[in-house]
């Protein structure tokens, strides 16, 4: 008895001081870039990092990863995360153009479900095996793999006809979107899936030129239309 009731205190003591280092970090940051300050979405980004370092350095990983990786993503705008979402979108059109037609259908517009996806980097989503590889491809290769990670989950949950039959409104499509079933998000299956997507340099930046421009169009027109 004497045994568990320590082990108790030293698990409750332990997480208790995993609470104060994530705390630590994230104060840590919004003390650095006070612009941006704290965003909910950069707690499981934190508590990833912290699980792989000690919090010093932790919290210049989160700097870099939150100023580099992410850049803008964690702005109060909001913009940059919608054109991603945009992007997303039109990458989807291209390479399953059935599961883009129904998310249309539905009306899920894609900040309805990307948006945790690409500011959590999906460490909110993917199981711990699967998140490790695909962090992997994310540091070496940068923001692109969030895009391609999303595209396999959306295709998985809904590139095929029965299963679009299965999530036939917002609702349910939402909630296939937001629980992907586990052999979607299984480490192989989803890195495989990824290495096939017919996606290359070319076409992100064909992309990202269009929503930007498209984005930029669309604020100019808002500014002339309250003068």
């Amino acid at each position: 008895m004497y045994s568990n009731v320590n082990k108790a205190q030293c698990m409750v003591i332990f997480m208790w001081g995993a609470v104060q280092e994530l705390f630590n970090v994230l104060k840590a940051y919004t003390i650095q870039n006070p612009k941006i300050g704290y965003c909910q979405a950069q707690a499981p980004v934190a508590a990833f990092l912290l699980m792989h370092m000690p919090a010093e350095q932790a919290f210049w990983c989160l700097i870099s990863v939150s100023d580099k990786y992410l850049e803008n993503y964690y702005s109060p705008s909001v913009e940059v995360i919608q054109r991603d979402a945009l992007i997303l979108q039109g990458l989807l059109k291209k390479v399953c153009r059935p599961a883009y037609k129904h998310l249309k259908k539905v009306g899920a517009e894609p900040m309805m479900y990307c948006t945790e996806w690409f500011l959590c980097a999906f460490t909110r989503t993917l199981p711990w095996d699967t998140l490790l590889r695909v962090w992997d491809v994310f540091l070496c290769g940068g923001v692109k793999i969030l895009f391609k990670t999303a595209l396999v989950i959306i295709i998985g949950c809904l590139g095929s006809a029965k299963s679009r039959r299965e999530a036939p409104g917002l609702c349910e499509t939402l909630n296939v979107l937001r629980n992907p079933p586990e052999h979607i998000l299984d480490e192989e299956n989803l890195i495989i899936n990824v290495s096939r997507l017919a996606l290359n340099e070319k076409d992100f930046a064909s992309e990202h030129q269009a929503q930007t421009l498209k984005m930029k169009a669309e604020k100019n027109s808002n500014g002339a239309s309250r003068r």
